[in-house]
């Protein structure tokens, strides 16, 4: 049998355990944090669990347009000129209101739950699971606090990530937070200031937002999420402005610190917010230092990201690595995915590499941003071909039944053959709707098969369809 030592045991080493251990190989998992990892304890389930509470707050703010009534100080039916886009913190009926200590223990049950689970599923498949941190003491060796070493003909490494930090903006865990404090708070934040734009920060001004929190977003950049889709940024941006979330672009934080009640955040350009709670989300690093990478000869990139090709390998034959400490792509889907290839082309089995091209990933703000394949960006720049098509989601019945007008789908077409080469849906759930996109975009399916597949009517999937026939004509004929 094949000795495999993985040192992190979140999505990457997990996964690369279940796939060892099926193919017959003897496998040790090293994890210091709690089986899942971070991402199961801290950062993925309990973000997501927190905004599932946050989207039902989105929906009981909606209720009362669709005629939904309560008495005894619940719901009541809206005022003449009432907006049900408008904001769901303040704006919710009279009676709703956020249990946010039940909301927090029920963040931290469901996560330990699922740390429990999927220790068990380890040890169902006789997966030696060990409880200590460990570094590198050969290119085949981890050695333990114990002093204890473990020897394996594969070892990989899936140590991930941590929040960035800056030097003036260290946080306390009370006031100065990063994401894997939120969930200790003994109460709501009134005034919650979050430092940072990309998705981190968009998730958690949308939610805390929604659970009746003031929220300030200060922004590096002239918008929200520099990195995604134009077009869903200005969407998200448009429901933050009448949500009520002050939107501070073009202003770096250079400093936050402790004042009594709350917090001071400094701006570069020398204006000083007041809030009461402020979280630092700018970022994180790979968990690479003082695991005994250099000492075996493993090269990491200047950010200090561990170096993988496709199939997961390092610089050290016998080494892979999977998962945020290689900076590939930080989704635990694809830290999943990293892990099964290492043991896949370790154990001789055949695997195809990693496809980056065909990575779904999504924004879980209110409405979700999701997409798939190709971007706008790719195809202004010249980079890619395609043709675009997009379809407001406020034409579609379904959206229209349910009272929701933001959002879109857009599909990225190649001329000629109408192939379909990406996607982006903004809309609730999105990231339940993208993944027939992503299947036309593994599969190369092109517009013309997806028009001609039967959508439920009415549904919101409907207008993946609907976006697709309206792309036909023009890929048909590109070429004429």
């Amino acid at each position: 049998m094949p000795r495999i030592v993985i040192l992190g045991g979140g999505p990457g080493g997990y996964e690369a355990a279940l796939v060892g251990a099926e193919l017959g190989a003897f496998v040790t998992l090293i994890d210091s944090d709690g089986t899942g990892g971070a991402c199961v304890l801290t950062d993925c389930v309990p973000s997501k669990t927190l905004i599932a509470t946050s989207a039902a707050m989105t929906a009981l703010a909606a209720a009362p347009s669709l005629g939904v009534r309560l008495r005894d100080g619940g719901f009541v039916l809206p005022e003449a000129g009432w907006d049900a886009r408008a904001t769901p913190g303040p704006g919710l009926p009279a009676g709703v209101s956020v249990d946010i200590e039940r909301v927090y223990a029920r963040v931290r049950g469901l996560a330990q739950a699922q740390s429990r689970d999927i220790e068990t599923r380890l040890e169902k498949e006789a997966v030696r699971v060990v409880h200590a941190h460990g570094r590198l003491v050969g290119p085949h060796a981890v050695e333990v606090d114990s002093g204890e070493a473990f020897f394996g003909d594969i070892v990989l490494i899936a140590t991930g990530a941590s929040p960035r930090i800056l030097p003036a903006a260290t946080p306390d865990g009370e006031r100065i937070l990063t994401w894997r404090h939120l969930y200790d708070l003994d109460r709501l934040p009134e005034h919650l200031i979050v430092v940072g734009s990309g998705v981190t920060g968009a998730e958690f001004a949308s939610a805390y937002r929604a659970l009746g929190a003031q929220v300030t977003l200060v922004s590096s950049r002239d918008r929200v999420l520099p990195g995604e889709d134009p077009d869903a940024a200005r969407v998200l941006e448009d429901v933050f402005q009448r949500r009520g979330v002050t939107v501070l672009g073009r202003s770096r934080a250079t400093a936050a610190r402790r004042v009594t009640g709350g917090v001071e955040v400094d701006l570069d350009d020398g204006r000083i917010i007041s809030g009461s709670h402020v979280l630092m989300a700018v970022g994180s690093v790979p968990r690479t230092s003082d695991i005994g990478l250099t000492d075996v000869g493993i090269r990491r990139s200047a950010t200090g990201h561990i170096e993988v090709d496709r199939m997961s390998r390092t610089s050290v034959p016998g080494v892979y690595a999977a998962g945020d400490c290689t900076g590939v792509l930080p989704l635990a889907s694809v830290a999943a995915m990293q892990g099964r290839i290492a043991m896949w082309h370790a154990l001789g089995e055949a695997v195809t590499p990693l496809r980056l091209g065909t990575v779904s990933s999504n924004i879980f703000t209110e409405p979700e941003i999701a997409t798939v394949g190709i971007s706008q960006r790719m195809i202004e720049s010249g980079a890619v071909a395609a043709h675009t098509t997009v379809l407001p989601l406020a034409r579609n019945p379904r959206a229209k039944m349910e009272a929701v007008t933001d959002g879109f789908v857009k599909l990225f077409c190649r001329p000629g053959s109408g192939s379909i080469l990406g996607g982006v849906i903004v809309a609730p759930r999105a990231s339940e709707l993208i993944f027939p996109v992503s299947l036309a975009v593994a599969n190369g399916l092109t517009v013309d098969q997806v028009a001609h597949t039967f959508a439920i009517y009415p549904s919101v999937s409907g207008s993946l369809s609907e976006a697709a026939r309206i792309a036909i004509p023009r890929d048909l004929f590109a070429g004429f």
